[in-house]
Order: C-alpha cells, then sequence, then structure tokens
C-alpha cells in the first residue's frame, strides 16, 4: 500500500491526546467534552483520539456501566454520551480547529447481545455446542469469527459509514493483531476510496500488520521503562531496546511513546506509580525521539493520580492545580518546530543520563534526562552558539560546555538557535 509522503511528515509533529468521555466530566457526554477543545488545541493536540463511542452491550456487562469495548451496535453511539448529530458537532468542532479526530475501532470481538447476533449469527464463533464463546477471560464480549468475509466485510462497511457520513480522519485498531492483517488492507483501501489519507494506528507491535499501519504502539518501550527502574537495569539496555523496537518496521513507520493510556492508567496504575518522579522525564522522551509520535491520555494534563474506573463512573478531577498543561504545551509546540527525519546521535555519560541530540548544527536540540537515583553534574561540550531553554524560557550563548545540575528526575532541554 502506498504510503502518503505529507501524511507521515505531518506525523513527525503531530501529538495524539486520547479522550475517554465517559469520566471526562461530570456529564459523560460529547457535548460536555466539546467545551475543553479549545483548551486542548491551545496544549498543542493536534489528532484526538476517541475511545469507542458504540452503544455497550448489557448482557454480562461488567460493572454498573459495562465495557467501552463491548459494542452492540458498530453504526451507532452510546445514548449515554450523546447522539449522532452530537458527533457530527464534535467532528466538525475538532476540524474547525484544525485538528483531525480518528475513532477507536474494534474488530476482534462485540457484545453478547450486538445487533449481529440476532440477524448474522454466523458472524461470530461458537463451540461445539453452537454457543458463542468469549475471547480469554474477556466475559462480557464474544469472538467475532474472522474465517467468516461477510462479517469483515459488514465491519468494513461499518468503518466507512463512519468516514462517509461524518468525516472522520482514521483509526486506532484495538488489539490489531487479534483480527487477520488482511482485514485491515481491505478496511483501509475501502475507507480511504471515500477519503484519502486517514490515520492508522495499531494496538500492536506486529510488523506483519505495516500493509495497514502507519503508526504502532512501543510496547517494548514501556515495558522495558517499568523494568528499567524495578531492577536497576543501565541505560544501554534501554538504548538497545528502542533499536530492537525499531529495526524490524520499515524507515517511515512511527512508534507512539507514552506514559499513561485507558489501560495502563486502569489495569497497571497512573505513571507516578509506575514511573514515580521519572514520569515526567519519560514524558520528554516521547515527544523528542526521532520517528515517534507522544500521546497525552485525559487527565495526565492534570496529573492525574488516580486509577481511573473502567466499568464505573470515575470523573476526572479538573480543580488538581498544576504545571502539566503548560508542561504538555511547551513540548508540543516546540515539537513542530523541529526538523523531520532528523538526525540522532546518542550522548554517552557514565551515570544514568539518558541523553541524545537530534538533529544537525544548523537546527539541532539537546535532550538530558536524568534517570538516576542521584543528583549529577553534566558537563557536556556544545558547539558555540545561542540555545534556548524551553522550560526556563532562558536563551544563551554557550561557548564551549553545558554545565548544570540535575536532580533524580530533571532534564534539560536546550534548541539551538
Amino acid at each position: 500500500m502506498t504510503k502518503n509522503i505529507s501524511l507521515l511528515q505531518s506525523l513527525d509533529r503531530a501529538t495524539i491526546y486520547e479522550v475517554n468521555i465517559r469520566q471526562y466530566t461530570k456529564e459523560g457526554t460529547i457535548e460536555a467534552f466539546i467545551q475543553h477543545l479549545s483548551r486542548l488545541k491551545k496544549m498543542g493536540v493536534d489528532i484526538i483520539w476517541l475511545m469507542p463511542m458504540h452503544p455497550i452491550g448489557k448482557k454480562n456487562r461488567k460493572g454498573s456501566l459495562g465495557s467501552y469495548y463491548s459494542i452492540s451496535d458498530f453504526t451507532d453511539i452510546n445514548p449515554e454520551f450523546g447522539t449522532k448529530l452530537d458527533f457530527k458537532k464534535l467532528v466538525d468542532e475538532i476540524h474547525a480547529l484544525e485538528m483531525k479526530v480518528i475513532m477507536d475501532w474494534v474488530a476482534n470481538h462485540a457484545s453478547w447481545d450486538n445487533v449481529w447476533t440476532n440477524n448474522h449469527p454466523d458472524f461470530f464463533a461458537r463451540n461445539e455446542d453452537g454457543e458463542f464463546l468469549s475471547p480469554y477471560d474477556w466475559t462480557d464480549v464474544i469472538q467475532i469469527n474472522h474465517e467468516n468475509e461477510l462479517a469483515h466485510d459488514a465491519l468494513c462497511e461499518a468503518m466507512c459509514y463512519w468516514v462517509k457520513e461524518f468525516d472522520i480522519d482514521g483509526f486506532r485498531a484495538d488489539l490489531a493483531h487479534l483480527t487477520p492483517v488482511h482485514f485491515w488492507v481491505k478496511a483501509r483501501a475501502l475507507s480511504e476510496y471515500i477519503k484519502p489519507n486517514l490515520i492508522w494506528l495499531a494496538e500492536s507491535d506486529d510488523v506483519n500488520y505495516v500493509a495497514a499501519f502507519d503508526i504502532f504502539f512501543s510496547w517494548k518501550w514501556m515495558h522495558k521503562t517499568e523494568i528499567f527502574f524495578k531492577h536497576h537495569l543501565s541505560i544501554s539496555e534501554l538504548i538497545d531496546v528502542l533499536f530492537q523496537q525499531n529495526e524490524p518496521f520499515p524507515s517511515h513507520v512511527k512508534q507512539l511513546y507514552f506514559t499513561s493510556n485507558h489501560d495502563e492508567n486502569s489495569w497497571n496504575g497512573t505513571e507516578f506509580e509506575k514511573y514515580g518522579i521519572y514520569a515526567k522525564a519519560l514524558a520528554v522522551f516521547s515527544f523528542f525521539y526521532p520517528n515517534g509520535v507522544p500521546l497525552i491520555y485525559s487527565g495526565q494534563e492534570v496529573e492525574n493520580k488516580k486509577r481511573l474506573h473502567f466499568f464505573d463512573k470515575d470523573e476526572i478531577d479538573w480543580k488538581i492545580e498544576s504545571y502539566s498543561m503548560d508542561f504538555y504545551q511547551r513540548l508540543s509546540f516546540t515539537r513542530k518546530h523541529l526538523k523531520t527525519n532528523d538526525k540522532l546521535e546518542f550522548i554517552p555519560f557514565e551515570e544514568k543520563i539518558l541523553a541524545f541530540k537530534r538533529g544537525d548544527y544548523s537546527g539541532s536540540a539537546y535532550v538530558f534526562l536524568n534517570l538516576d537515583d542521584k543528583q549529577v553534574h553534566i558537563n557536556y561540550p556544545l558547539p558555540q552558539g545561542i540555545y534556548y531553554n524551553i522550560f526556563d524560557e532562558t536563551q544563551s550563548e554557550i561557548q564551549s560546555n553545558l554545565s548544570a545540575q540535575l536532580y533524580p528526575g530533571d532534564f534539560i532541554i536546550l534548541v539551538s538557535k
């Protein structure tokens, strides 16, 4: 499949924001969320990723409200969130602010009372007794029969419906690798016949899916950073996993970097539980590492420190005072002004400093992240020139060496002028 160069280059500058409509406001509605769009635009968000917006199954549902990923109708809107008119308004408002919107798409399973169970029961896998099957231990959903191409056709038709009727800009594929790659290739071709150059984000790190997707989840990096702190690994082991993660993929493929998302927050803990004082340093990495795309999850900009309930109402507290709104804004806007497809050079330190330079002399950024458990003094030779520190907003001329003290979890980003 031909990759659109302009789209891939735009992803080099983009920031994705994942929206949990249910927990975003007291109302938990599309209409209430719309009021936050201008704030997200100001924060530097380019792409809005909406968690599943479809009606949630009632049969065998978990909790009081059920899982967003237990879908009863792929061509409707969850009435708890609003109406199709509300959704169309949301998409139009996002586009008016020159942002894009992608829908979370579940192609591997559906709810026990999905509309197709009545008129197309053959769309689902069944056991020897003819009963629907749940994948794994996900008892609130049933497995779609991937041997039935008519089921795939119906899913493709539903995806095309949202592109054609609501002008969405792409899809985030839930557990993409659980559905055969040929389905996603077909879905992309049909969807892009209606609207070319859609965004295709896979919740997967399976290289076999490059035929359909441009952005993949950086699972290897996420898991390695967790054990880095728990087991006192070396910086070289972190760098190694980056090369191992990227090596199988073509150069145009992007990796999605994040410190939290809906699954991580609810099931494995907030970024502060997982990374402690190093959470922000790892967020800085996600914005500045070349050929990646950073993700912000709902509430991270106010340093949400609670695990949001997944199956019940659990509103984000937007009254928390923090500087993270400004933090992400600086990261997003600096990222937009960096050169794309620029060079990468890791900078070695004896201490646990993850440092790298991206770009050439005419336009480079230097990133220093202290992942050590002690204060570290940095003394590093920089090319003579004017440098801008994006966080303290200072501009200074450096004649020879950068000299700075970094406490554990601290970071410095210098951009040459």
